[in-house]
Protein backbone atom coordinates (compact mmCIF):
# COMPACT_ATOMS: atom_id res chain seq x y z
CA UNK A 1 0.00 0.00 0.00
CA UNK A 2 1.41 3.35 -1.18
CA UNK A 3 -0.77 5.75 -1.03
CA UNK A 4 0.68 7.92 1.60
CA UNK A 5 -1.13 10.50 4.03
CA UNK A 6 -1.85 12.84 1.50
CA UNK A 7 -4.17 10.91 -0.40
CA UNK A 8 -7.79 11.13 0.47
CA UNK A 9 -8.11 7.34 -0.82
CA UNK A 10 -8.50 4.48 1.39
CA UNK A 11 -6.92 1.03 0.48
CA UNK A 12 -10.76 0.01 0.51
CA UNK A 13 -11.60 2.87 -1.72
CA UNK A 14 -8.87 1.83 -4.28
CA UNK A 15 -10.62 -2.05 -3.90
CA UNK A 16 -14.00 -1.15 -4.66
CA UNK A 17 -12.98 1.17 -7.43
CA UNK A 18 -10.36 -1.21 -9.20
CA UNK A 19 -13.35 -4.16 -9.20
CA UNK A 20 -16.08 -1.65 -10.43
CA UNK A 21 -13.59 -0.42 -13.24
CA UNK A 22 -15.37 2.78 -11.79
CA UNK A 23 -14.15 5.55 -14.38
CA UNK A 24 -14.21 8.42 -11.91
CA UNK A 25 -11.41 7.22 -10.24
CA UNK A 26 -9.20 7.28 -13.27
CA UNK A 27 -6.39 9.57 -12.78
CA UNK A 28 -6.87 9.30 -8.90
CA UNK A 29 -4.64 6.34 -8.22
CA UNK A 30 -2.66 3.21 -10.23
CA UNK A 31 -3.21 -0.52 -9.39
CA UNK A 32 0.61 -2.14 -9.29
CA UNK A 33 0.58 -6.05 -10.10
CA UNK A 34 3.30 -7.37 -7.98
CA UNK A 35 2.96 -11.28 -10.03
CA UNK A 36 3.33 -9.23 -13.60
CA UNK A 37 5.59 -5.97 -12.56
CA UNK A 38 3.37 -3.86 -14.12
CA UNK A 39 0.68 -1.19 -13.07
CA UNK A 40 -2.43 0.07 -14.62
CA UNK A 41 -4.80 2.51 -14.32
CA UNK A 42 -8.20 1.33 -12.34
CA UNK A 43 -10.37 0.69 -15.93
CA UNK A 44 -8.03 -1.24 -16.80
CA UNK A 45 -10.09 -3.86 -19.51
CA UNK A 46 -7.04 -6.87 -18.08
CA UNK A 47 -8.31 -9.76 -16.01
CA UNK A 48 -8.73 -8.51 -12.08
CA UNK A 49 -5.90 -9.81 -9.79
CA UNK A 50 -6.22 -11.07 -6.57
CA UNK A 51 -5.93 -8.46 -3.92
CA UNK A 52 -3.13 -10.07 -2.49
CA UNK A 53 -1.09 -9.42 -5.66
CA UNK A 54 -1.32 -5.39 -5.61
CA UNK A 55 -0.84 -2.63 -4.30
CA UNK A 56 -1.82 1.38 -5.13
CA UNK A 57 -0.01 4.01 -6.15
CA UNK A 58 -1.47 8.14 -6.18
CA UNK A 59 1.11 8.77 -9.12
CA UNK A 60 2.34 7.55 -12.09
CA UNK A 61 6.45 8.17 -10.72
CA UNK A 62 6.14 6.50 -7.53
CA UNK A 63 4.78 3.40 -9.44
CA UNK A 64 8.21 3.21 -11.75
CA UNK A 65 10.11 4.38 -8.46
CA UNK A 66 9.06 1.07 -6.77
CA UNK A 67 10.32 -0.61 -10.23
CA UNK A 68 6.93 -1.47 -12.00
CA UNK A 69 6.33 -0.53 -15.60
CA UNK A 70 2.90 0.81 -17.37
CA UNK A 71 0.94 -1.09 -18.88
CA UNK A 72 0.90 -1.10 -22.52
CA UNK A 73 -2.80 -1.96 -23.09
CA UNK A 74 -4.92 0.53 -20.42
CA UNK A 75 -1.82 3.29 -20.86
CA UNK A 76 -1.15 5.07 -17.55
CA UNK A 77 0.41 7.99 -19.23
CA UNK A 78 -3.04 8.81 -21.12
CA UNK A 79 -5.40 8.59 -17.95
CA UNK A 80 -6.60 12.18 -16.87
CA UNK A 81 -4.48 14.31 -14.06
CA UNK A 82 -6.32 14.59 -10.73
CA UNK A 83 -3.05 15.13 -7.87
CA UNK A 84 -4.57 14.06 -4.53
CA UNK A 85 -2.99 16.83 -2.73
CA UNK A 86 -3.92 19.91 -4.62
CA UNK A 87 -5.40 22.19 -2.74
CA UNK A 88 -2.85 21.12 0.28
CA UNK A 89 0.64 22.41 -0.78
CA UNK A 90 0.31 25.42 -3.19
CA UNK A 91 4.28 25.48 -3.79
CA UNK A 92 4.35 21.59 -4.31
CA UNK A 93 2.04 21.68 -6.87
CA UNK A 94 3.34 24.65 -8.40
CA UNK A 95 6.53 22.91 -8.49
CA UNK A 96 4.93 20.15 -9.89
CA UNK A 97 3.43 22.11 -13.01
CA UNK A 98 6.87 23.93 -13.66
CA UNK A 99 8.82 20.26 -14.11
CA UNK A 100 6.12 19.26 -16.29
CA UNK A 101 6.46 21.99 -18.09
CA UNK A 102 10.31 21.79 -18.36
CA UNK A 103 11.43 23.50 -15.82
CA UNK A 104 14.79 21.03 -14.91
CA UNK A 105 15.08 19.85 -18.72
CA UNK A 106 17.97 22.86 -18.95
CA UNK A 107 17.65 24.24 -15.66
CA UNK A 108 18.78 23.12 -12.25
CA UNK A 109 17.14 22.51 -9.06
CA UNK A 110 18.46 25.75 -7.18
CA UNK A 111 16.80 27.80 -9.65
CA UNK A 112 13.48 25.91 -9.92
CA UNK A 113 13.85 26.67 -5.88
CA UNK A 114 14.70 30.53 -6.42
CA UNK A 115 11.60 31.20 -8.76
CA UNK A 116 9.50 29.45 -6.42
CA UNK A 117 11.00 31.33 -3.81
CA UNK A 118 11.96 28.62 -1.33
CA UNK A 119 15.34 27.24 -0.52
CA UNK A 120 16.38 24.37 -2.78
CA UNK A 121 16.40 22.31 0.77
CA UNK A 122 12.85 22.80 1.25
CA UNK A 123 11.70 21.98 -3.01
CA UNK A 124 13.69 18.67 -1.97
CA UNK A 125 11.94 17.50 1.36
CA UNK A 126 8.65 18.84 -0.14
CA UNK A 127 9.63 15.87 -3.36
CA UNK A 128 10.51 13.42 -0.55
CA UNK A 129 7.84 14.23 1.79
CA UNK A 130 4.78 13.37 -0.90
CA UNK A 131 6.60 11.43 -3.54
CA UNK A 132 9.35 10.04 -1.60
CA UNK A 133 12.09 10.93 -4.46
CA UNK A 134 14.16 14.05 -5.53
CA UNK A 135 12.75 16.80 -7.91
CA UNK A 136 15.18 15.41 -10.74
CA UNK A 137 14.07 12.30 -10.57
CA UNK A 138 10.56 13.20 -10.59
CA UNK A 139 11.45 15.50 -13.92
CA UNK A 140 13.45 12.28 -15.73
CA UNK A 141 10.05 9.94 -14.84
CA UNK A 142 7.71 12.71 -16.28
CA UNK A 143 10.39 12.95 -19.33
CA UNK A 144 9.97 9.62 -19.90
CA UNK A 145 5.73 9.06 -19.60
CA UNK A 146 5.56 12.16 -22.19
CA UNK A 147 8.07 10.31 -24.90
CA UNK A 148 6.26 7.26 -24.25
CA UNK A 149 2.74 8.59 -25.13
CA UNK A 150 4.41 10.69 -28.26
CA UNK A 151 6.19 7.05 -29.24
CA UNK A 152 2.31 5.66 -29.07
CA UNK A 153 0.07 8.78 -30.45
CA UNK A 154 2.54 10.24 -32.94
CA UNK A 155 4.53 8.93 -36.28
CA UNK A 156 7.30 11.47 -34.87
CA UNK A 157 11.03 10.17 -35.04
CA UNK A 158 12.26 8.70 -32.44
CA UNK A 159 15.29 11.37 -32.49
CA UNK A 160 12.51 14.29 -32.39
CA UNK A 161 10.84 12.47 -29.69
CA UNK A 162 13.82 12.34 -27.71
CA UNK A 163 14.41 15.72 -28.33
CA UNK A 164 11.05 16.93 -27.37
CA UNK A 165 11.32 14.98 -24.19
CA UNK A 166 14.01 17.06 -22.80
CA UNK A 167 16.78 14.48 -23.70
CA UNK A 168 20.26 16.01 -25.56
CA UNK A 169 20.59 12.81 -27.51
CA UNK A 170 19.18 9.60 -28.74
CA UNK A 171 21.85 7.50 -27.12
CA UNK A 172 21.04 9.36 -23.61
CA UNK A 173 16.79 8.95 -24.55
CA UNK A 174 17.05 5.32 -24.92
CA UNK A 175 19.61 4.37 -21.98
CA UNK A 176 16.88 6.20 -19.85
CA UNK A 177 13.67 4.63 -21.63
CA UNK A 178 15.46 1.35 -21.06
CA UNK A 179 16.19 1.87 -17.62
CA UNK A 180 13.31 4.29 -16.11
CA UNK A 181 10.66 1.94 -18.09
CA UNK A 182 12.04 -1.15 -18.62
CA UNK A 183 11.02 -1.47 -22.26
CA UNK A 184 12.43 0.13 -25.43
CA UNK A 185 10.99 2.69 -27.52
CA UNK A 186 10.65 -0.07 -30.19
CA UNK A 187 8.55 -2.03 -27.79
CA UNK A 188 6.22 0.99 -27.64
CA UNK A 189 6.05 2.36 -31.01
CA UNK A 190 2.62 1.13 -32.99
CA UNK A 191 3.35 -0.94 -35.72
CA UNK A 192 1.50 1.27 -38.51
CA UNK A 193 1.96 4.98 -37.67
CA UNK A 194 0.02 7.77 -38.76
CA UNK A 195 0.96 9.69 -42.31
CA UNK A 196 1.21 13.27 -40.92
CA UNK A 197 4.25 13.20 -38.97
CA UNK A 198 3.36 16.29 -36.66
CA UNK A 199 0.55 14.71 -35.00
CA UNK A 200 -0.43 13.62 -31.95
CA UNK A 201 -3.75 12.13 -30.01
CA UNK A 202 -4.81 14.09 -26.51
CA UNK A 203 -7.01 12.06 -24.96
CA UNK A 204 -9.76 13.14 -22.12
CA UNK A 205 -12.66 11.27 -20.41
CA UNK A 206 -15.86 12.19 -20.47
CA UNK A 207 -18.02 13.69 -22.78
CA UNK A 208 -16.63 16.66 -24.92
CA UNK A 209 -19.47 19.23 -26.92
CA UNK A 210 -16.21 20.17 -29.64
CA UNK A 211 -18.91 21.65 -32.01
CA UNK A 212 -19.90 23.89 -29.42
CA UNK A 213 -16.73 24.90 -28.38
CA UNK A 214 -15.64 25.91 -31.73
CA UNK A 215 -18.76 27.79 -32.43
CA UNK A 216 -17.65 29.99 -29.28
CA UNK A 217 -14.19 30.13 -30.83
CA UNK A 218 -15.31 31.32 -34.19
CA UNK A 219 -17.38 34.59 -32.24
CA UNK A 220 -13.91 35.56 -30.80
CA UNK A 221 -10.64 34.32 -33.58
CA UNK A 222 -8.16 37.04 -33.86
CA UNK A 223 -7.64 37.40 -37.23
CA UNK A 224 -4.15 36.19 -38.63
CA UNK A 225 -3.90 34.19 -35.83
CA UNK A 226 -6.83 32.38 -35.43
CA UNK A 227 -8.57 29.65 -38.18
CA UNK A 228 -12.15 28.14 -36.99
CA UNK A 229 -14.09 26.02 -38.97
CA UNK A 230 -17.06 23.91 -38.26
CA UNK A 231 -15.25 21.13 -36.82
CA UNK A 232 -12.01 22.43 -36.56
CA UNK A 233 -9.53 25.24 -34.39
CA UNK A 234 -5.88 26.51 -35.76
CA UNK A 235 -4.09 29.26 -34.44
CA UNK A 236 -0.15 30.40 -34.16
CA UNK A 237 1.44 30.47 -31.01
CA UNK A 238 4.61 31.87 -29.30
CA UNK A 239 6.55 29.37 -27.07
CA UNK A 240 8.99 31.02 -25.26
CA UNK A 241 9.92 32.94 -28.62
CA UNK A 242 9.67 30.43 -30.94
CA UNK A 243 7.05 30.55 -33.28
CA UNK A 244 4.26 27.01 -33.31
CA UNK A 245 1.06 26.51 -35.19
CA UNK A 246 -1.29 23.92 -34.28
CA UNK A 247 -4.91 22.38 -35.49
CA UNK A 248 -7.33 20.62 -33.74
CA UNK A 249 -9.80 18.44 -34.91
CA UNK A 250 -12.08 15.85 -32.74
CA UNK A 251 -11.75 13.02 -34.49
CA UNK A 252 -12.35 10.14 -32.14
CA UNK A 253 -14.66 9.65 -29.57
CA UNK A 254 -12.14 10.36 -26.59
CA UNK A 255 -9.27 12.15 -27.75
CA UNK A 256 -8.58 15.63 -29.69
CA UNK A 257 -6.04 15.07 -32.64
CA UNK A 258 -3.32 17.74 -32.75
CA UNK A 259 -1.42 18.32 -36.17
CA UNK A 260 1.10 21.10 -35.35
CA UNK A 261 4.70 23.14 -36.42
CA UNK A 262 7.72 23.83 -33.99
CA UNK A 263 10.12 25.82 -34.84
CA UNK A 264 11.85 24.31 -31.59
CA UNK A 265 10.76 20.64 -31.69
CA UNK A 266 12.06 20.73 -27.97
CA UNK A 267 8.91 23.02 -26.97
CA UNK A 268 6.40 20.17 -27.81
CA UNK A 269 5.65 19.47 -24.19
CA UNK A 270 4.82 22.99 -23.22
CA UNK A 271 2.45 23.07 -26.00
CA UNK A 272 1.09 19.80 -25.19
CA UNK A 273 0.51 21.19 -21.40
CA UNK A 274 -0.82 23.95 -22.62
CA UNK A 275 -3.64 22.50 -25.21
CA UNK A 276 -4.52 20.06 -22.48
CA UNK A 277 -5.67 23.39 -20.51
CA UNK A 278 -6.38 25.45 -23.04
CA UNK A 279 -8.93 22.88 -23.97
CA UNK A 280 -10.09 21.50 -20.56
CA UNK A 281 -9.05 17.78 -21.66
CA UNK A 282 -7.62 17.57 -18.05
CA UNK A 283 -11.34 17.57 -16.00
CA UNK A 284 -13.66 14.64 -15.13
CA UNK A 285 -16.55 16.29 -17.14
CA UNK A 286 -19.34 13.56 -16.32
CA UNK A 287 -18.34 14.72 -12.00
CA UNK A 288 -19.22 18.16 -12.89
CA UNK A 289 -22.00 17.43 -14.38
CA UNK A 290 -23.75 15.26 -11.96
CA UNK A 291 -22.71 18.52 -9.44
CA UNK A 292 -24.65 20.88 -11.34
CA UNK A 293 -27.33 18.77 -12.37
CA UNK A 294 -27.56 18.02 -8.53
CA UNK A 295 -27.85 21.58 -7.54
CA UNK A 296 -29.48 23.25 -10.00
CA UNK A 297 -31.40 20.79 -11.96
CA UNK A 298 -32.12 21.63 -15.77
CA UNK A 299 -29.04 23.98 -15.76
CA UNK A 300 -26.71 20.86 -17.96
CA UNK A 301 -29.03 21.32 -21.26
CA UNK A 302 -26.12 20.26 -23.70
CA UNK A 303 -23.71 17.69 -22.29
CA UNK A 304 -19.92 18.26 -22.78
CA UNK A 305 -19.21 21.95 -22.47
CA UNK A 306 -15.83 22.58 -21.36
CA UNK A 307 -14.24 25.62 -20.72
CA UNK A 308 -12.98 27.34 -24.24
CA UNK A 309 -10.01 28.92 -22.58
CA UNK A 310 -7.38 31.24 -24.91
CA UNK A 311 -3.48 30.57 -25.04
CA UNK A 312 -2.22 32.81 -22.06
CA UNK A 313 -3.54 34.96 -18.82
CA UNK A 314 -2.08 37.83 -20.85
CA UNK A 315 -4.09 37.83 -23.90
CA UNK A 316 -7.36 36.58 -21.80
CA UNK A 317 -6.73 39.51 -19.94
CA UNK A 318 -6.35 41.95 -22.81
CA UNK A 319 -9.41 40.09 -24.20
CA UNK A 320 -11.45 40.83 -20.65
CA UNK A 321 -10.56 44.70 -20.52
CA UNK A 322 -12.03 45.35 -24.51
CA UNK A 323 -15.01 43.09 -23.75
CA UNK A 324 -15.82 45.32 -20.64
CA UNK A 325 -19.60 46.34 -21.03
CA UNK A 326 -19.60 46.22 -24.99
CA UNK A 327 -21.11 42.94 -26.70
CA UNK A 328 -18.49 40.32 -28.75
CA UNK A 329 -18.79 41.38 -31.62
CA UNK A 330 -17.73 45.26 -30.40
CA UNK A 331 -14.56 43.43 -28.30
CA UNK A 332 -13.52 41.20 -31.41
CA UNK A 333 -13.51 44.45 -33.59
CA UNK A 334 -11.50 46.23 -31.33
CA UNK A 335 -9.46 43.58 -30.61
CA UNK A 336 -8.49 42.69 -34.13
CA UNK A 337 -7.63 46.77 -34.45
CA UNK A 338 -5.09 46.29 -31.36
CA UNK A 339 -3.39 43.41 -33.11
CA UNK A 340 -2.85 44.43 -36.32
CA UNK A 341 -2.31 48.07 -35.23
CA UNK A 342 0.37 46.54 -32.89
CA UNK A 343 2.05 44.55 -35.29
CA UNK A 344 1.74 46.64 -38.01
CA UNK A 345 0.09 44.01 -40.19
CA UNK A 346 -3.58 43.65 -41.13
CA UNK A 347 -2.93 40.09 -40.01
CA UNK A 348 -0.12 39.33 -37.51
CA UNK A 349 0.51 35.81 -36.62
CA UNK A 350 1.94 36.88 -33.22
CA UNK A 351 -0.38 38.23 -30.34
CA UNK A 352 1.16 40.96 -29.18
CA UNK A 353 3.48 41.10 -26.03
CA UNK A 354 3.00 43.08 -22.87
CA UNK A 355 6.46 44.69 -24.30
CA UNK A 356 4.82 45.99 -28.13
CA UNK A 357 2.15 47.16 -26.00
CA UNK A 358 3.45 48.94 -23.10
CA UNK A 359 5.29 51.07 -25.90
CA UNK A 360 2.95 51.32 -28.52
CA UNK A 361 1.02 54.43 -29.55
CA UNK A 362 -2.96 53.19 -29.05
CA UNK A 363 -4.07 56.43 -30.43
CA UNK A 364 -5.54 54.31 -33.85
CA UNK A 365 -7.93 52.56 -31.26
CA UNK A 366 -11.52 54.60 -31.18
CA UNK A 367 -12.33 53.92 -27.60
CA UNK A 368 -11.80 55.64 -25.19
CA UNK A 369 -8.81 57.30 -23.17
CA UNK A 370 -9.76 55.24 -20.00
CA UNK A 371 -9.66 51.96 -21.39
CA UNK A 372 -6.01 52.35 -23.41
CA UNK A 373 -4.66 53.93 -20.18
CA UNK A 374 -6.39 50.56 -18.39
CA UNK A 375 -4.35 48.65 -21.03
CA UNK A 376 -1.19 50.14 -20.77
CA UNK A 377 -1.58 50.01 -17.27
CA UNK A 378 -2.24 45.88 -17.72
CA UNK A 379 0.84 45.65 -19.65
CA UNK A 380 3.29 47.40 -17.56
CA UNK A 381 2.07 45.00 -14.79
CA UNK A 382 2.82 41.63 -17.03
CA UNK A 383 6.62 42.94 -17.21
CA UNK A 384 7.00 42.62 -13.75
CA UNK A 385 7.22 39.19 -11.28
CA UNK A 386 2.92 40.15 -10.25
CA UNK A 387 1.67 39.74 -13.33
CA UNK A 388 0.16 36.24 -12.22
CA UNK A 389 -1.13 37.81 -8.74
CA UNK A 390 -4.21 38.48 -9.62
CA UNK A 391 -4.62 40.54 -6.58
CA UNK A 392 -2.21 42.93 -8.26
CA UNK A 393 -4.67 43.03 -11.44
CA UNK A 394 -7.82 44.38 -9.28
CA UNK A 395 -5.70 46.81 -7.72
CA UNK A 396 -5.49 48.50 -11.15
CA UNK A 397 -7.71 51.33 -12.29
CA UNK A 398 -10.11 50.20 -14.77
CA UNK A 399 -9.89 46.84 -13.71
CA UNK A 400 -12.95 45.07 -11.41
CA UNK A 401 -13.65 41.96 -10.84
CA UNK A 402 -15.45 40.71 -13.53
CA UNK A 403 -12.36 41.28 -15.43
CA UNK A 404 -9.97 39.54 -13.26
CA UNK A 405 -12.66 36.54 -13.11
CA UNK A 406 -13.13 35.91 -17.10
CA UNK A 407 -9.81 36.56 -17.60
CA UNK A 408 -8.90 33.81 -14.70
CA UNK A 409 -11.61 31.90 -16.21
CA UNK A 410 -10.36 31.58 -19.68
CA UNK A 411 -6.39 31.94 -19.50
CA UNK A 412 -6.42 29.63 -16.67
CA UNK A 413 -9.28 27.65 -17.34
CA UNK A 414 -10.05 27.95 -13.48
CA UNK A 415 -13.18 25.54 -12.19
CA UNK A 416 -14.65 28.07 -9.84
CA UNK A 417 -15.10 31.14 -11.63
CA UNK A 418 -18.81 31.92 -10.96
CA UNK A 419 -19.37 35.38 -13.05
CA UNK A 420 -22.18 36.63 -11.23
CA UNK A 421 -22.09 40.14 -12.42
CA UNK A 422 -22.49 39.35 -16.33
CA UNK A 423 -25.52 40.34 -18.02
CA UNK A 424 -26.66 37.28 -19.06
CA UNK A 425 -25.43 35.19 -16.26
CA UNK A 426 -27.84 37.44 -14.05
CA UNK A 427 -30.55 36.99 -16.32
CA UNK A 428 -30.60 33.41 -17.10
CA UNK A 429 -29.58 32.78 -13.29
CA UNK A 430 -33.35 33.67 -12.54
CA UNK A 431 -34.27 30.92 -13.97
CA UNK A 432 -32.44 28.35 -11.07
CA UNK A 433 -32.64 30.18 -7.52
CA UNK A 434 -30.63 27.53 -6.00
CA UNK A 435 -27.25 28.42 -8.19
CA UNK A 436 -25.04 30.89 -6.76
CA UNK A 437 -21.18 30.93 -6.53
CA UNK A 438 -21.61 28.94 -2.91
CA UNK A 439 -23.33 25.74 -4.38
CA UNK A 440 -22.08 26.07 -7.69
CA UNK A 441 -18.49 25.24 -6.10
CA UNK A 442 -16.22 24.42 -7.13
CA UNK A 443 -17.60 24.41 -10.72
CA UNK A 444 -18.49 27.93 -10.79
CA UNK A 445 -17.15 28.08 -14.49
CA UNK A 446 -19.13 25.78 -15.52
CA UNK A 447 -22.07 26.81 -14.08
CA UNK A 448 -21.69 30.11 -16.09
CA UNK A 449 -20.93 28.42 -19.41
CA UNK A 450 -24.47 26.65 -18.63
CA UNK A 451 -25.98 29.62 -18.10
CA UNK A 452 -24.27 31.57 -21.02
CA UNK A 453 -25.76 28.16 -23.40
CA UNK A 454 -29.31 29.02 -21.86
CA UNK A 455 -30.02 32.29 -23.57
CA UNK A 456 -28.73 30.83 -26.99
Amino acid sequence: MALGAASPLTEQDCHHARLARDSRFDGRFYVAVKTTGIFCRPICPANLPKEQNVEYFIDQAEALEAGYRPCLRCRPDSAPGSWAWKGTETTFQRAITLIEQGALSGGSVDALAQRLGISARYLRQLFERYLSMSPKRYAQYHQLMFAKQLLFSSSMSVTDIAYASGFNSTRRFNDAFAKGLQLSPSQVRRRAPVQVENRIDLSFHGPLDWQRMCDFYALRAIRGIENVGTDYYQRYVDIDGSLGWFSARHQSQQALTIEFELNDIRQLKALVSRLRVMFDLNTDINAVEQHLNRVAPGLVRYSGIRIPGVWNAWEAGIRAILGQQVSVKGAITQLNRLVAGVAGTEEAVRFPSAQQLATSDLSFLPMPLSRKQTLVRFANLCLTDEKDDLDAWIALKGIGPWTVNYAALRGLSDPNRFLDGDLIVKKMNALFPDLNPNSASPWGSYATFHLWSHSQ
